[in-house]
């Protein structure tokens, strides 16, 4: 199966939505879907795409309820998937995140996403796609996850470095959404939407690369990236992979249950 991880701009998109190796996904929210989407693409709840069981309901959903969500869609082993919400990138890069996770790596984010596609013209519709849905068995490939455990064995030794997309006052403590706060002992903090460019339509940011290594995350430091419930951590994890970082994992626990374990250390 062919690997690539990179950039779709959405003139280049408009010209090829008839090309049927390609499978366009929508992550935005429900209701915005079935007013206007992208001509053809298909779409997937971003609800579905966490366990939503207690007491970690951001957790990676069961085998059985991921092969649902790629089965309802039609995913295919020769397609070419290009992914899209409305918010800057985080419930796609979920999505490419589980895409990962059961081995499909040939994929795309649309650059801006629905925001770009619509504020630049191209067109829109209500219309819903016929679907050919498939029958696959898949397999959860656990090298691009990461679980407190491990993370927990890592931190003396210092050999991964932390990417903590949240905000600076959930970063600093501030700001609590769990029984701790603070961070994970030597994480670096890097809010995720300081990579967008606003004034382009919250595309990836041409210099996120340098901005990044300027804070000291390094595109060839084995990486864990996470927020609160790795949503918007899906969005990091998705730019590690467009950017080249040679090993980036995401932690689906994130602050949720780090915060709320009873041996997890933090800083503030």
């Amino acid at each position: 199966m062919p690997k690539t991880y990179n950039l779709i701009e959405s003139e280049s998109l408009s010209e090829r939505l008839n090309e049927p190796n390609l499978l366009i996904v929508d992550l935005c929210n429900d209701a915005l879907y079935s007013r206007k989407h992208i001509p053809g693409a298909v779409h997937v709840s971003p609800k579905t795409l966490m366990a939503g069981s207690f007491p970690t309901p951001n957790m990676l959903p069961s085998i059985e309820q991921i092969s649902a969500i790629i089965n309802s869609i039609g995913l295919t082993e020769e397609k070419h998937v290009i992914a899209y919400d409305d918010e800057g990138g985080g419930w796609a890069g979920r999505f490419l995140w589980t895409l990962d996770v059961i081995g499909h790596k040939n994929w795309s984010y649309l650059n801006g996403g629905l925001i770009a596609w619509h504020n630049e013209g191209h067109p829109t519709t209500a219309d819903v796609p016929v679907i050919k849905t498939t029958h696959r068995d898949l397999v959860i490939d656990r090298s691009p996850i990461v679980d407190a455990e491990e993370i927990m064995r890592s931190l003396e030794g210092a050999q991964l470095q932390i990417w903590d997309a949240r905000s600076e006052g959930e970063y600093t403590g501030i700001t609590l959404y769990a029984e701790k706060g603070g961070h994970i002992p030597g994480a670096i903090h890097c809010e995720w939407t300081n990579m967008m460019d606003f004034q382009r339509n919250q595309r990836i940011r041409n210099d996120a690369l340098t901005r990044l290594e300027d804070l000291g995350i390094s595109q060839k430091k084995p990486t864990i990236t996470h927020c609160q419930s790795h949503h918007r951590s899906g969005f990091t994890y998705m730019l590690g992979r467009i950017l080249g970082f040679e090993s980036i994992r995401a932690y689906d626990g994130s602050w949720a249950e780090w915060g709320n374990h009873p041996h997890t250390p933090v800083e503030i």
